[in-house]
């Protein structure tokens, strides 16, 4: 799920490998479902929770299809703060029926997860140090995934899924996620560098 973008190349690869591109959907940022791919719903926390913002959010996603997740309200590195708000927020939302995300953030373990899925955030050094023992929780989703190193690593430790804004920021970097959708839709590695125009 490369955050936001929706652009051309987010497009090709949409089609070219069917079911393994989504999007994660912000607050202040809404693009309209496509009907051939997945999306989610984030809160905008890790860039400044705005209620307003994620309830309008909310309001447009009620006139498509339903998300895969919607992430519950969080604080990005606060494992106090992000069950307290949980607890204000999981009877709000539980009504609309779609799966709740809980955000895991710094100090967090499986026996915190609550929820549907488990969305692995927190602070960059302490995902990536405790990602492991998240590989017993039946569904969980990595944030801030911005590297081919760590998308494999990802995948290796049973992600459901992952978001990042980075892939597409700068076209010179999808080769390697290419080769990555190409080795994990076929289960072979890649070796060629994908023939995609990138200017």
């Amino acid at each position: 799920m490369p955050g936001n973008d929706r652009g051309s190349y987010w497009g090709y690869l949409a089609g070219r490998f069917p079911g393994m591109i989504g999007s994660l959907i912000s607050p202040g940022r809404w693009k309209s479902p496509v009907c051939f791919a997945d999306y989610a719903l984030d809160n905008g926390a890790f860039v400044g929770f705005d209620e307003a913002a994620f309830l309008k959010l909310i309001e447009k996603a009620k006139r498509h299809k339903p998300p895969m997740w919607i992430v519950v309200p969080d604080c990005v590195g606060s494992k106090d703060q992000t069950l307290k708000l949980w607890d204000e927020w999981e009877p709000k939302l539980k009504p609309l029926g779609w799966p709740l995300a809980m955000a895991m953030q710094d100090g967090m373990t499986p026996k915190n997860f609550r929820g549907d899925i488990a969305f692995i955030g927190g602070t960059t050094d302490w995902k990536w140090r405790n990602l492991s023992m998240w590989s017993d929780v039946p569904r969980f989703h990595v944030g801030r995934v911005n590297t081919n190193r760590h998308l494999w690593q990802a995948y290796e430790f049973g992600a459901e899924s992952c978001d990042g804004t980075g892939w597409f920021r700068n076209p010179k970097e999808l080769p390697p996620l290419i080769r990555f959708l190409e080795s994990v839709s076929t289960n072979q590695p890649q070796h060629q560098t994908p023939q995609l125009q990138l200017t």
